[in-house]
């Protein structure tokens, strides 16, 4: 990376598989943020890491960016830390309403698509997960009008892990463009595609 940051300014505490964790080396990466990962084990939810405990000792749980010594705690907290910290390569508009419009849009899809599909990873209930499968499409079906409506300009596994297709080219064509374009981007980055298919399957299999 080309020195935004150094090792010894910046820190991050995940687990590779995370989606809240990767979405910050995303932005890490596109900023050019030269920072130290620190690896986190959650085989034994009882031990986590004296880290770990240190910055994060309420929630115990990851990302956690660590700058100065001082940790930012929830990914779209970190996304706008970052982005305020490091001018270049910004992810947010400029405009006060269109940033504001940009994290109702992020937390809608926290709350109403990534959170759902991961609850769903530990789940067998075919009635429930039916209707929150209805709830996820609803979303995506919203944020295809709105991704039509801006130009396709949004920036921003689970589904393959439960057989499912969410982002149908179809049914949703500017959701699965969109997507095109993000993974032309974040392909570098991601874990191996069948690693994190063998973890999430195996995830679900232990919580069935």
């Amino acid at each position: 990376m080309d020195g935004q940051g150094n090792g010894k300014e910046v820190k991050l505490l995940g687990t590779w598989f995370s989606p809240y964790v990767q979405r910050v080396v995303w932005v890490l990466k596109l900023k050019g943020i030269d920072y130290e990962w620190v690896e986190q084990s959650f085989r034994d939810p009882k031990n986590r890491s004296q880290l770990l405990l240190k910055y994060n000792p309420v929630m115990k749980t990851v990302p956690v960016l660590v700058h100065h010594g001082r940790p930012v705690l929830e990914s779209l907290i970190i996304l706008e830390y970052i982005d305020e910290t490091w001018k270049n390569n910004p992810i947010l508009p400029s405009d006060p309403y269109d940033r504001a419009m940009a994290r109702f849009w992020e937390n809608l899809i926290d709350q109403k698509i990534t959170k759902i599909l991961s609850k769903l990873l530990s789940s067998m209930d075919k009635k429930q997960m039916e209707e929150e499968m209805k709830q996820v499409s609803n979303t995506i079906e919203i944020l295809d009008r709105e991704l039509k409506a801006k130009g396709n300009k949004f920036f921003g596994g689970h589904e393959e892990v439960l057989g499912i297709n969410i982002f149908d080219s179809q049914n949703y064509p500017f959701i699965a463009q969109w997507k095109t374009n993000l993974l032309e981007f974040i392909q570098q980055c991601l874990p191996p595609k069948h690693r994190l298919l063998r973890f999430y399957r195996k995830y679900r299999q232990s919580k069935l």
